[in-house]
């Protein structure tokens, strides 16, 4: 319609311009000898004339059902009038969310922009930041070192309780523990202290693993597990490599000395097979292991219990390593050990879940576990960094926000593994230079500015799967360092819902980043700090 009303106008200017009236009669520059001149003109006028005819007919048809019995100019005057709506109406559109916003999160003028605030443009003082620091973190240091050695012989002579209530030659063997998560790594942030151990175990002789992980062309893992690895247990002969017994007829009157082949033998293999697989395969199974493990840990404290002057409480019945010890003080902390396996000679572990990420449903596909090349990263680049940095600080402070964000609205998906992830990917692409202290207010910018964004194009991926940049000094297995990319935010392509919790949790936060620093942070008055915080700093 747009089109015809632009013809009509461009004809109706045409005839105006070549009308002969506008050469006067009265004009004697005209000669007589040019009325064949005048007859050509007044034939092309017949022809526009027709032709803005035939146009407004054809437009008068068009709009038979919406426009009747008005003139031209009053056609013209609506049609105009409900172009520029519809334009308005377009433009506006792409500035409104598909679902109701809460009027908590609408500014003044309700555009729903502002409510995504720019991570960039967060009011931050450099004064009161070093000062939230010092008074927030600075006294978990020595606190840290004392939970960290009480803690490990806590866990090895648990452990060993373990071993000994573990049937040596039908049960698994439980290894020495690995400490991660922030206690380990020296960026603890709130009360009360929580550390996350890894425990590997591993099949009793002469069985043994096989692993199929994601990146592996032979194995069948579907997509949405990416970062998954499936264990395969083998019995002694059953693929044919171990034991010339298992593949060849030796006869009556001989004997293989590794396996004696009587019936108890063969009950004994289809006895592990049920205990530890999922039902008809060979592939370990994250129920069973979690069964069998509540029941050791069970017996195992039962041994030892005499000896501590706390209690021991399981804090969540699905996960039988998720532990809360609570002394007659009234303190507390909070221990997560996750049964795991090592894959081969690395240091890599396949697990059963993650304590913060309970997603992956499938019993026989379990989450790889790089945090110790993680742990290793972190380690290595500080030491190139200058003295003093601020990266740890940028840690600390966002898992702080975070941890505040959720006691106000709740869980989401969002995680300390996602910032943290962040930072190693912000340390391994700027200078050591832009670390120093000094800078901790744009780097903390950098830090929720990328995952703002990351979170806007739903990917971020892992630091150290298909990572290029990882320093050759980390050793990350080749397998691993040559995989394809992680996306970690690929679930949340199809989980709407979870998607949207997890954007409105962190702008949330970014959008509260100033009001929770200020409150958190003592003010100084006549030379004295006065530390009085709100009931909700204590947790």
């Amino acid at each position: 319609m747009q089109g015809a009303i632009a013809r009509v106008c461009m004809v109706v200017v045409a005839a105006i311009l070549n009308h002969p009236l506008l050469f006067p009669n009265e004009n004697t520059t005209i000669p007589e000898q040019d009325d064949e001149l005048l007859t050509r003109m007044k034939e092309h006028q017949e022809k526009l004339e027709a032709e803005q005819k035939r146009l407004e007919q054809e437009i008068s048809q068009t709009e038979t059902a919406l426009i009747s019995d008005q003139d031209s100019y009053s056609w013209y005057f609506w049609s105009t009038l409900c172009l520029v709506i519809f334009f308005t109406i377009e433009v506006c559109r792409q500035d409104i969310m598909p679902t109701e916003i809460p009027d908590s999160m609408e500014d003044e003028d309700g555009d729903f922009n502002a409510e995504y605030i720019s991570a960039k443009t967060v009011a931050l003082d450099k004064s009161v930041l070093s000062n939230f620091c010092k008074t927030r973190f600075h006294s978990f240091i020595h606190e840290s070192v004392r939970v960290r050695e009480f803690i490990e012989g806590f866990a090895d002579d648990l452990l060993e309780a373990l071993r000994s209530v573990c049937n040596r030659e039908s049960d698994l063997e439980v290894e020495d523990f690995v400490g991660l998560g922030s206690m380990f790594e020296s960026w603890r942030v709130s009360k009360p202290p929580t550390c996350d151990l890894i425990v590997p175990f591993t099949p009793p002789r002469p069985f043994r693993f096989q692993f199929q992980l994601w990146c592996d062309p032979s194995a069948e893992i579907p997509l949405d597990l990416q970062g998954c690895g499936r264990i395969k247990l083998l019995k002694p002969g059953g693929n044919g490599t171990d034991c010339l017994c298992g593949s060849a007829n030796l006869g009556d009157d001989m004997l293989c000395l590794l396996h004696n082949k009587n019936e108890g033998e063969k009950l004994e293999e289809h006895t592990l097979v049920e205990l530890l697989c999922e039902k008809n395969t060979s592939y370990l199974s994250k129920d069973q292991i979690m069964r069998w493990f509540q029941i050791s840990m069970s017996k195992a404290w039962g041994q030892i219990s005499h000896k501590y002057d706390f209690e021991l409480a399981f804090r969540n019945l699905d996960f039988p390593g998720a532990l809360k010890i609570r002394f007659r003080s009234g303190k507390s902390v909070v221990l997560n050990i996750t049964p795991a396996v090592q894959f081969e000679d690395t240091d890599a572990f396949l697990v059963s879940h993650f304590p913060s990420d309970t997603s992956n449903s499938s019993d026989t596909h379990w989450q790889l576990s790089l945090t110790v090349y993680e742990k290793n990263l972190l380690k290595h680049l500080g030491k190139k960094l200058p003295a003093n940095s601020c990266h740890v600080h940028c840690l600390q402070i966002v898992s702080f926000l975070h941890k505040k964000q959720t006691a106000l609205t709740g869980r989401s998906a969002f995680s300390n593994y996602h910032i943290k992830t962040a930072l190693l990917h912000l340390l391994l692409s700027k200078r050591p230079t832009m670390w120093q202290a000094q800078n901790l207010d744009d780097r903390l910018r950098d830090l929720l500015s990328f995952l703002q964004q990351s979170l806007e194009e739903k990917r971020l991926y892992h630091v150290v799967v298909g990572n290029p940049r990882i320093p050759v000094e980390v050793l990350v297995p080749k397998i691993i360092r040559t995989a394809e990319p992680i996306n970690l935010f690929r679930p949340l392509v199809l989980q709407r819902d979870v998607y949207a919790k997890m954007e409105e949790h962190f702008q949330e936060m970014v959008r509260n980043t100033s009001v929770l620093v200020q409150e958190y942070t003592p003010h100084f008055s006549n030379g004295y700090a006065r530390h009085e915080f709100s009931s909700t700093d204590q947790t």
